[in-house]
């Protein structure tokens, strides 16, 4: 694949989102960041603190990080929201590089300690904007790179995608997305388009942070060796740049690991990969059925 160009990071307000897209930015990418916040103070942390950032502030971010960051507010529950995007960048850029889904729902009971019918109900959202809005997200872009026959679309996805963690929804959502990037590659492959998902360690965000304090037994020493949502930018921008990338198309990887395969340090330091302690990726079968 050629160098990538244009970039779509979906949920990009603060998190995850927001250090992948400067993490893009940071190799000179024009990146459209997609969130609802529009002012900071309207989203609340675990317990009630008020979280950082907003669309604009990342995108001015991704600017001020070597880049060009564009900014547009998005409800990824939104179908016809969705779709406005994918038509704006076509618009303005003519070309899409790399789509990386990391939108999400977050319920505010997701790391309590309980048998998930003791949450809410409300708790499944995740399976609306997280898997499904994933897939919407993933439908348009696949129409733009098959026709320029390049690009690559990730999937921001965890351990807990097969191994128990934060509840029966949280799973389902992380080893649905797995599954995209695997069945979605077999699509793709004569389109020359990639499709991954990306296992991330512990990272460094606002909710992330706070989590340490609530239940620091959980995820104080984690911290302590989280790693930069930057860090999987520039493993995503890494992949988007191989021109052996369709080697790694369909897999489902630990960031910690691929980054080796491009010598990517974060911050550094090699993270470590937590394969022992929370399991292996899938191994998919190689069946095809129409």
């Amino acid at each position: 694949m050629s160098e990538p160009k244009v970039a779509l990071v979906t949920g990009a307000s603060r998190g995850a989102g927001k250090g992948i897209a400067i993490g893009l930015a940071q190799k000179g990418m024009t990146v459209y960041v997609t969130g609802r916040t529009k002012t900071v103070g309207t989203d609340k942390g675990w317990h009630g603190t008020v979280l950082p950032g907003s669309v604009a502030e990342t995108a001015q971010q991704c600017t001020d990080a070597g880049g060009k960051g564009i900014g547009v507010i998005c409800d990824s529950a939104d179908d016809a929201a969705v779709e406005g995007i994918f038509k704006q960048i076509m618009t303005e850029q003519g070309r899409l590089d790399v789509l990386f889904n990391n939108a999400t729902f977050i319920h505010h009971q997701l790391i309590e300690p309980k048998p998930f019918w003791e949450k809410e109900l409300a708790a499944q959202k995740i399976l609306d904007v997280g898997l499904r809005s994933a897939y919407v997200a993933s439908w348009h872009a696949a129409k733009i790179m098959a026709e320029q026959k390049s690009g690559l679309i990730a999937f921001g996805s965890s351990f807990g995608g097969t191994c128990y963690m934060h509840g029966p929804a949280y799973g389902a959502q992380k080893a649905g997305v797995d599954k995209f990037a695997h069945d979605m590659a077999i699509d793709l492959e004569e389109f020359n388009v990639q499709a991954v998902s990306i296992w991330m360690g512990p990272l460094k965000t606002e909710r992330a942070l706070e989590a340490a304090e609530v239940h620091p037994e959980q995820y104080k020493d984690l911290m302590a060796v989280a790693e930069s949502p930057e860090f999987t930018g520039h493993i995503v921008h890494a992949i988007a740049s191989d021109p052996k990338a369709q080697e790694l198309s369909g897999k489902v990887l630990i960031g910690a690991e691929i980054a080796q395969r491009y010598d990517l340090k974060d911050e550094g330091k090699e993270p470590p990969s937590y394969r022992d302690m929370l399991g292996a990726p899938p191994t998919f079968s190689e069946a095809k059925v129409y």
